[in-house]
């Protein structure tokens, strides 16, 4: 569960460094997308109280 973390936490981070330098164009916005589907995946398959 910890490496999704770390995997959203890095996704987001070259994508916002891809956004201040404006580089990879269309690269930016893919790996936004994937950081919200791994965000999502962790929702809803996270911890559950019984």
């Amino acid at each position: 569960m910890v490496i999704l973390w770390v995997i959203l936490a890095v996704v987001l981070v070259i994508w916002l460094v891809g956004l201040l330098a404006d580089i990879a164009g269309n690269l930016i916005h893919f790996l936004l997308l994937v950081a919200l589907v791994i965000l999502v995946y962790n929702l809803v398959t996270g911890r559950r109280s019984v």
